[in-house]
């Protein structure tokens, strides 16, 4: 199976990256383009074929390593490989 986890800043934490984003868009002459957030994607093939498992799995990785609980939030998607 295959699991995706987003990783994305907290609400509240400050985003230096999507900010800086943000001021290169609008430098660039995008116009109407409002607060910008980064974050990261990880792509996870699991050798699971369950996906209730493979999601635990999944998540328990991100509690773990991939995501720093305290400044970030993760969701967790589950496909067929």
């Amino acid at each position: 199976m295959k699991a995706v986890v987003t990783v994305m800043l907290k609400d509240g934490v400050l985003d230096p990256q999507g900010k800086a984003i943000g001021q290169a868009l609008a430098g660039l002459g995008f116009a109407g383009v409002g607060e910008v957030r980064a974050g990261k994607v990880i792509e996870l093939e699991l050798a699971e074929t369950d996906p209730t498992r493979a999601r635990a799995t999944a998540e328990a990785m991100a509690r773990r390593l991939l995501a720093n609980t305290v400044i970030e939030s993760f969701r967790v998607q589950v496909e067929p490989a």
